[in-house]
């Protein structure tokens, strides 16, 4: 939780930041104080990751070179993910789902200052949340490479990433949950986080 906080400290200061855009002083003094926090932040949390990993790496996590199996992979995870998000804007657009407040914050946020805010989503944010939700999530309650174990860890790690974005047990929460679990899969099977963390920008940054 300590982590989460951290992350969600600097994303508030960043978002802060972006509202002040049209006072350069203020907007300057926030940015400098966000980027400080952004650098303390990352610095930190991959420090705990990788003292994790060195202390106890069962999955033998770690850099895997990228060969054409692993990217052809990596694009069909990326095609999967872009066909939820595709079944969820359908079913919004029919009315049959409301699109969440998280993702109207986000369209709001990118309104005021687009470059800012697609430079967070984007890199930073997919960066944060890969160390914090399957990196040291997994690390510490399911560190055992079992296959029972693993799915579990799948499945968890995805349903918590989707309470981070949605707090209500709805259908909303689903769709981010399975997004999330699609994550956790590429960092179980790839066994290498930077996999997932490209997956997340290719999400984010890819319309």
């Amino acid at each position: 939780m300590g982590f989460l906080a951290v992350y969600l400290i600097v994303e508030s200061v960043f978002e802060i930041a972006s509202d002040y855009i049209k006072n350069p002083l203020s907007a300057r003094h926030l940015l400098g104080l966000s980027l400080v926090l952004i650098a303390g932040g990352l610095s930190l949390i991959g420090w705990r990751y990788g003292k994790q990993l060195e202390a106890n790496n069962p999955r033998k996590i770690g850099r895997k070179k990228p060969t054409a199996k692993r990217i052809s992979q990596l694009i069909w995870l990326f095609i999967l993910m872009t066909l939820v998000q595709m079944a969820w804007q359908w079913l919004i657009a029919k009315h049959i789902l409301t699109m969440p407040s998280n993702q109207q914050a986000v369209n709001a946020a990118q309104m005021k200052n687009p470059v800012l805010n697609i430079f967070f989503a984007g890199f930073l944010a997919p960066i944060f949340e890969e160390l914090i939700f399957r990196g040291i999530f997994m690390n510490y309650f399911f560190n055992n490479d079992n296959r029972l174990n693993n799915i579990l860890a799948v499945l968890v790690s995805g349903a918590i990433f989707g309470f981070a974005h949605e707090l209500s047990f709805d259908w909303t929460w689903i769709m981010y949950s399975l997004l999330g679990c699609c994550l956790s899969f590429a960092y179980m099977h790839f066994r290498d986080i930077r996999y997932s963390i490209a997956l997340h920008m290719m999400n984010n940054l890819i319309p």
